[in-house]
């Protein structure tokens, strides 16, 4: 019986794709989905790491050409294997998944401006009628430096396609995506179930809120945006109203008093000040 050290190499060579056609050398298998493929490549000819993804459909190649924004990751290169199918080559992407992020991320604040960075990417592909359909953790990688990319567009199409079928991830895919009908909301949806899972417990009232509102059943009653969901969570940050939560006299006097600590400080600084005179010439 051969080892299993023996028994991975002559799987991994009989699965990999034959790029002899190619300058780039497969090193290993990096991911696998529905829609195909993803193999760690060298290209020799830049001398530089490179993923090449063997797809099932031509689709996906075409979107993320026609998709350049720093947050989506550019295609290089694409081509057809000896044996029909189809294949593109992308920018290799280090980093850690936005689930491996997560368990990382102490501070509420720095998962949520994580959270509207993603949303940049998704607002301009909005723009320019794509719709991702399966926004997940597991999509979005966070690069050493900061970066935050969206990936795997596998399942994207454009608004309005003729041939949208079902798509997405049980968890984070809307109510209407199950008969095949996406919209700009629908990402809106999926965006709101990635932000409850960037949340925690103790999240505040306001922030919980807006992720219920990203995440109702009814589309018309989700932000008509992708847009205005980063603006409510940035309004959050900032220290201002939210649009999803009314507040209570309390909740606004709290967030008036965390969003002017100076003056706060002050005041309290002139009326101990004042106490501390009056107590002595009392004495």
């Amino acid at each position: 019986m051969l080892p299993d050290p023996v028994i991975n190499h002559l799987r991994h060579v009989i699965n990999a794709p034959d790029l002899s056609n190619t300058r780039y050398e497969v090193l290993e298998e990096i991911g696998r989905g529905g829609m195909g493929v993803v193999y760690m490549a060298h290209d020799p000819e830049l001398g530089r790491k490179v993923a090449v993804k063997v797809l099932n459909s031509a689709e996906e190649a075409r979107i993320l050409a026609f998709l350049e924004h720093p947050g989506i990751v550019p295609v290089h290169d694409s081509g057809m294997l000896p044996d029909g199918r189809l294949y593109y080559v992308m920018k290799f992407v280090e980093g850690v998944r936005l689930d491996a992020y997560r368990a990382t991320a102490s501070l509420l604040e720095d998962r949520l401006r994580t959270f509207v960075r993603i949303c940049e990417p998704l607002a301009f592909a909005h723009s320019r009628g794509v719709i991702h359909r399966d926004l997940k953790p597991q999509n979005v990688m966070i690069g050493p430096f900061g970066e935050v990319l969206v990936l795997d567009w596998g399942v994207a199409r454009h608004l309005g396609a003729s041939t949208v079928t079902a798509a997405g991830t049980q968890g984070y895919m809307a109510p209407e995506q199950r008969e095949g009908i996406t919209d700009i909301r629908t990402d809106v949806f999926s965006l709101g179930k990635v932000l409850e899972f960037l949340l925690d417990p103790r999240s505040a009232k306001p922030v919980r809120a807006i992720a219920t509102k990203a995440c109702q059943h009814d589309p018309q009653a989700r932000y008509a945006s992708v847009a205005e969901l980063a603006a409510d969570v940035t309004r959050y940050l900032d220290g201002q109203r939210v649009l999803a939560h009314r507040e209570s006299v309390f909740e606004l006097v709290r967030r008036w008093l965390a969003g002017n600590k100076t003056l706060t400080l002050l005041i309290l600084t002139y009326l101990l000040v004042r106490a501390a005179i009056f107590l002595f010439m009392r004495h």
